[in-house]
């Protein structure tokens, strides 16, 4: 039976549907201008990934089984030494662990929620709800190394504002940033300042797109606006929830400038996260290149989790679509 006769015996929608080997050629051809242009087009940022991202991570990777210091041949050899020095020896090790946790949770349990909270109440749209938004969006549009001069001015011991408005003046006044029981919260006030509007944004941009039917399905159904948003809406921004987790466990992780710019680039009791330690390590007076490499590995291994969790994610909702 030929290829018409098949098509014949299926029927005109089948044989409308199918594609024909002639079409499936015709949309495949491309014209050499096509291929460059392609070629360009993935080239390019396949370099740059390739050499500013997966380049430097392996490297780090096997540097961090040597004890190179930076000068020389990169040498000797020692395996999982580094680890286990970081693991088992560095009294800066584990508190820098913990603090990356409070960090997270700081961010997943306290900044999230309330970032989403706004974006809730923004989208009711409340007389002046543009001017609120622009409000709580400045802070994403400052880096957050202004964020830590605009901070440190605040929580400054002898002219702060903070404690002006405490009365904590003199001898009297609270060293915010120098003292370990405080200056980790104090420093995670101001991240947080960032990451509530951070957060509000993505969630508004997801609630803006939620189908209003849903709305007036769950009110016809008598469901109250806590139970419509819990069990309705909530669970339509799936997707825009994992976004979010993926970008606060990343941006706990590789949270950096703005505790430079507080502790002046040094690592102050209280303040210790890996991110520092592999900067002190790697650039820092005492260079250590294989034991910061380490340190790098440590933190790439932490933040490729929720990396892989999303792509998983991703990888379903497209299986299923």
């Amino acid at each position: 039976m030929t290829e018409t006769e098949k098509q014949a015996a299926l029927g005109p929608d089948a044989a409308s549907a199918a594609p024909t080997p002639r079409r499936r050629r015709r949309a495949l051809r491309l014209t050499k201008r096509d291929r460059v242009l392609l070629i360009v087009l993935l080239g390019i940022p396949l370099l740059a990934d390739l050499a500013f991202v997966w380049f430097p991570a392996v490297t780090s990777v096997v540097l961090s089984f040597t004890s190179w210091n930076g000068v020389g041949a990169i040498q000797p050899w020692v395996g999982t030494q580094e680890y286990k020095f970081a693991f088992t020896v560095d009294p800066q090790f584990w508190p820098a662990v913990l603090h990356n946790i409070i960090w997270v949770l700081v961010f997943g349990l306290i900044a999230t929620p309330l970032g989403m909270l706004f974006a809730v109440i923004l989208d009711r749209n409340l007389k002046g709800s543009r001017i609120y938004q622009s409000v709580f969006f400045l802070p994403v549009m400052l880096s957050l190394a202004l964020i830590g001069i605009i901070w440190e001015l605040m929580y400054s011991q002898n002219y702060g504002l903070i404690n002006t408005l405490l009365g904590r003046t003199g001898s009297d006044a609270i060293n915010w940033i120098g003292n370990p029981d405080l200056n980790l919260w104090a420093v995670l006030v101001a991240a947080s300042w960032r990451q509530v509007g951070y957060v509000m944004i993505l969630y508004l941009a997801g609630l803006k797109g939620v189908d209003a039917s849903l709305r007036e399905a769950a009110q016809i159904d008598g469901a109250n606006p806590w139970q419509t948003f819990w069990r309705v809406i909530f669970p339509v921004l799936k997707p825009i929830n994992i976004v979010i987790i993926v970008i606060t466990v990343i941006e706990s992780l590789r949270a950096y400038d703005i505790i430079y710019i507080m502790s002046h680039g040094t690592v102050l009791p209280g303040l210790e996260l890996l991110s520092m330690l592999v900067t002190q390590y790697i650039i820092g007076q005492t260079t250590r290149i294989g034991y910061g490499s380490a340190l790098a590995t440590v933190l790439l291994v932490i933040a490729l989790v929720p990396i892989i969790i999303f792509l998983v994610q991703s990888f379903r909702k497209d299986e299923k679509a």
